[in-house]
This record gives structure tokens, sequence and C-alpha cells, in this order.
């Protein structure tokens, strides 16, 4: 697995027209709350969302119509070579957030991790990141390059990284923010999104079936339950645009890497044979992956780490 030490690459106009960007916004709307592995059940009748939206432009079978302009981006492309001496970038997701009015940060955490035969449509989540964080797949693990491209600056909103590793403090990307991407390994290094404003009203929630979407006349709204509950132009809301790829040194370990694939079988012999080898009591039961107890054992093993300086989340309180 290819690891690395240095800061992700700061890229400058990225895009040409951000006028694209804008129709590509309006095209593909409207936009729902974020949700996610680690906010399982929430009732969508009750307004505990953050005005934290998110859609997918490029995933598994979808690729909407002008996602070309950032999946094929050459400037991204070659600094994503570049930050890991690589010369196979396979470009795979591409997804949009949109945020405005959340008093704290989004959690401070690293992006969920693949591996070979191994990903969210067959293991449970849980079980990726405990993988990841206990450092016996590195071999089966799939790199990843992460762009986060900025499209305007808005109160607040600053992108704090520790690219020096959990126990420093983080370094921060704040400020003349529009139009810039952040090229790195966000599934190695922790990262953290800041508040983002406006702050006359603190957090705003909405229930998960609220929409983002172009009003028709030059203002964004947030619905809920037939009601408008926030409306401000575009130029006020947080806009960014992830990229991801997979990243291999050159085309035979590309080839190596794919023919060495994981089962679930595998996985559960690999922890226990560690788990034995710690002298911890704990084996994988296959039959109950979803078991809190087993979850909370294994968890404990193999611990993901606390970033030094994070600030709190506002999902610490929704």
């Amino acid at each position: 697995m290819i690891h690395y030490s240095d800061p992700p690459i700061l890229l400058q106009d990225v895009i040409e027209d951000v006028g694209d960007v804008v129709r590509l916004l309006e095209r593909n709307a409207p936009y729902t709350p974020l949700g996610g592995w680690y906010r399982p059940g929430v009732d969508a009748d009750v307004p505990s969302s953050p005005m934290w939206f998110q859609n997918d432009w490029v995933h598994a079978d979808l690729r909407v119509e002008g996602s070309e302009l950032f999946l094929f981006h050459e400037r991204v492309t070659q600094a994503a070579r570049d930050f890991y001496d690589a010369e196979v970038i396979v470009p795979h997701s591409v997804y949009v957030n949109l945020m405005a009015a959340i008093e704290k940060s989004g959690p401070a955490h690293t992006d969920n991790p693949r591996f070979h035969g191994r990903d969210r449509s067959n293991t449970p989540m849980w079980l990726l990141r405990t993988m990841l964080w206990s450092g016996l797949f590195d071999r089966q693990a799939i790199v990843q390059a992460t762009s986060i491209w900025w499209m305007n600056d808005v109160e607040g909103g600053g992108f704090s990284y520790w690219p020096d590793g959990p126990d420093q403090l983080p370094s921060e990307h704040l400020g003349e923010m529009a139009n810039t991407a952040l090229v790195g390994d966000n599934h190695g290094m922790f990262h953290q999104v800041g508040p983002v404003g406006p702050f006359d009203e603190g957090t705003r929630l909405v229930t998960p079936r609220a929409e983002l979407a172009p009003t028709g006349s030059g203002t964004w709204a947030v619905t809920d339950r037939g009601k408008v509950r926030y409306e401000a132009p575009l130029e006020e809301i947080r806009v960014s645009v992830l990229w991801k790829a997979d990243v291999y040194r050159n085309e035979a370990e590309q080839r190596r890497q794919m023919a060495d694939t994981l089962s679930i079988p595998d996985v559960a012999r690999i922890f226990d044979a560690d788990l034995g080898a710690k002298g911890v009591d704990v084996r994988f039961d296959l039959e109950k992956l979803e078991d809190p107890g087993l979850i909370a054992a294994v968890s404990a093993v193999y611990p993901e780490a606390t970033p030094t300086g994070k600030a709190p989340s506002i999902f610490d309180a929704v």
C-alpha cells in the first residue's frame, strides 16, 4: 500500500468557467440532507439534520450530464499522480456538498476505506473502518486520491486537516478558497469542515425530507414539509465538489492488487489470527457481524485515533 507524508497539493483557478458548475448544480437539483452510516435510523419527521445537503454526480453506474468537468479534470488528475508518484489514476466518484447556517464543525474524520473485494456494498461500514485501523489489510487496501474543490467564499466554511498525523495540530484552508482545490489523501489524513454562516440564528435544523433547490428568481431555498425554511443566493451557500480516484503505482501493481481480493471469511480469519496473537478472547462470528457486542469488542482492540485540536461537531449534538 502507498503511504504518504506530504500535505495535500493546493490548486488555484481550477475551473475555467464557474458558470458551468452553477448550471450543473441547477440541473441536478434538488439536494437532500447528509445522512450516512454514522446517523442510522434518523426519524424522517424530526428536524434533526443540519442544512448540509449532498448529491452524487458520479457513483457506480451513475454519471450525470456535465460531470466530466470534474471527473476527468487533467490538472487534478496530474496532481494526484504527483502526490502519490503513481502512473495509474482511475477516477470513480464525484459528489457535491451544499451547506449553510451550521454553527459547529462537521466531524473530524478520515474518509471511508475500500479494499479489493470489500466495500460498503458487501461489508458493514464498522468492519471496513476497523480493517483500516487494524493495519492488517494494507496489502488489499485500495489507495484513493481525493480532490476537494470550493466554488465560493462564504462566512466561515474553513477546512482543517492533519497532514502531520492526528497527534499534531491541524492546518487550515480558510479565506480565498473560491475556485481552489486540495488534492491528497483524505482516507489517510484526518480532516474537518469548519462552521458555516450565517450565524445569526445558530444551526438551523431540518428533517431528512428537506430539499434544497433554486427558486427560479435568483435564490436557492430549503423546503421542508411544504414550507420554505431558508432562502439565500447561491454565493452565500458553501459549495464544495469532491472527486475520488483509485491509485496504483503502475499497471503491473494494478493487475496484482485487483487479483488479490478478500472474502468475508478471509477477513474473519485474518482478524482471528491477530486477536489470538494479542491474547484477546474475541473471535468473529460471521452470523453476528451487526451484533453490538462483537462490534464493541473488536473496535476496542483496534480503536480509531482522535485527532488533536479537533473542533466540536454538530453531529455530536443532533
